[in-house]
């Protein structure tokens, strides 16, 4: 009876009872989003002077940008969100941070390529702790008609990284070279990492569903306790299939689409990065944002648009995917591309609010952690390494386009497949949520 009263006193004096407060930690948890983003994607846009510098090949990018990242962000992801679910989400992201700037201004110090793989790694490792600690905290702060909103605007800092990496890292290779657009987003991460640590609370678990689940007695369910409770749900096998399917078009696209520029049309990285900072940026802002709100909007009513709207979506980008690809010039190019830039990123919020309402609020971080090793272990593991081989393969036969082709032959096709699995999904998500 104590416990549970002292329980209770924790949530009525929760700072979270704020409504100003919850949109205070859910702007600085994606702020944190887009920090880590940044860190991640400032390297596509450098692909292109790194190569020419410690002699690369497409292969060796592909796996530098895909699977050697995604293998320690995924592996890493599991113990760290076991620890997020007994442990201080809050202190969990700041270290988190931390690790991830540090290794990314160790890129920039990089002799060769098996220093920059390591670095490269450092940083997959630290941005493991970043997304599962931040999205069990979400759970509990947002009540489950706000939660793939919520989910949906801190998914926002995908865009903003994303806008920010390609514009930052264009720009700054333009007048300093490639080394000091690596430095130059190591500061600002410290510096988030201590705002957030002092002065971010821990919120109660259970808090939007008014429980409070602090007790220390209560031990958080087993991985395999996680992942049987995951399994056994149509709906998410069938999500997180699609969902990893449309990340290997995503990170295909995402991390070689200004080598592309570059070779097949001659453009600049200040170019580039201008172009892609507005389209997967600004306008990939405001995709990831609508898929979210639409979802909760119409999924109050049928939570099968859940599902629908990342299908819908993705249904459209194929033949705009395929268009992107075959274009006679970079201008046609990157207006075809405008669609399938804009909406990458619209079913993260969805998919993680699904898993979460299916799940109890003691297995939210190691649910987020086992999708995003679905979805990274494939996704991004796959896709730009696949695309790096098959331009390597084609090279022989159509030279600087060799890149083109790759990518127009993985990225229309994952778009498609994706689809028929989101479709999919909208059979069983009544019954088993």
């Amino acid at each position: 009876m104590t416990a549970e009263i002292t329980a209770a006193a924790g949530t009525v004096n929760s700072p979270y009872n704020s409504k100003s407060y919850r949109y205070y930690a859910l702007g600085l948890l994606t702020l944190t989003y887009a920090f880590n983003f940044v860190d991640r994607q400032i390297l596509a846009i450098l692909q292109e002077p790194i190569k020419a510098e410690l002699g690369l090949s497409d292969s060796q990018l592909g796996l530098l940008t895909g699977f050697a990242f995604a293998v320690f962000y995924v592996v890493c992801g599991i113990p760290i969100a076991r620890w997020a679910d007994r442990g201080v989400r809050r202190s969990i992201i700041a270290l988190a941070i931390a690790v991830w700037s540090v290794m990314t201004g160790l890129c920039g110090l990089a002799q060769n390529y098996v220093q920059l793989l390591l670095a490269r790694i450092g940083v997959g490792v630290g941005e493991a702790g970043g997304s599962p600690p931040a999205h069990s905290m979400i759970s509990d702060i947002f009540p489950p008609t706000e939660r793939a909103t919520a989910l949906s605007t801190y998914s926002v800092g995908i865009n903003i990284g994303i806008m920010v990496g390609f514009l930052m890292g264009g720009w700054l290779n333009e007048f300093f070279g490639w080394r000091v657009a690596f430095f130059a987003v190591c500061v600002p991460g410290l510096i988030l990492a201590l705002i957030l640590r002092f002065t971010l609370a821990e919120p109660d678990r259970g808090h939007s569903e008014g429980a409070a689940a602090n007790e220390p007695e209560v031990t958080a369910p087993s991985f395999a306790d996680v992942v049987y409770k995951l399994w056994s749900l149509r709906t998410f096998r069938h999500l997180a299939f699609a969902s990893a399917l449309v990340a290997t078009a995503n990170y295909a696209k995402i991390n070689w689409m200004p080598s592309y520029l570059i070779r097949s049309h001659d453009m600049s990285t200040g170019e580039i990065g201008t172009w892609l900072a507005l389209i997967s940026g600004v306008l990939g802002g405001v995709g990831t944002f609508l898929g979210g709100y639409l979802a909760d909007r119409f999924g109050s009513r049928d939570l099968r648009w859940y599902a629908w709207i990342p299908a819908i979506a993705f249904a459209a980008c194929i033949p705009l995917a395929a268009a992107t690809y075959l274009a006679d010039s970079g201008t046609m190019a990157l207006i075809f591309y405008i669609l399938p830039g804009a909406v990458g990123s619209i079913f993260v919020g969805s998919v993680v609010a699904v898993t979460h309402g299916m799940v109890p609020n003691r297995m939210r971080a190691m649910a987020s952690a086992i999708y995003f090793l679905i979805l990274n272990l494939i996704g991004m593991g796959l896709g730009p390494l696949v695309a790096g081989v098959l331009s390597d393969a084609m090279a022989p036969t159509f030279g600087a386009d060799s890149l083109r082709y790759a990518l127009l032959i993985i990225v229309p096709v994952m778009f498609t497949w994706g689809t028929i699995h989101f479709f999919w999904a909208s059979f069983y998500i009544r019954q088993e949520s």
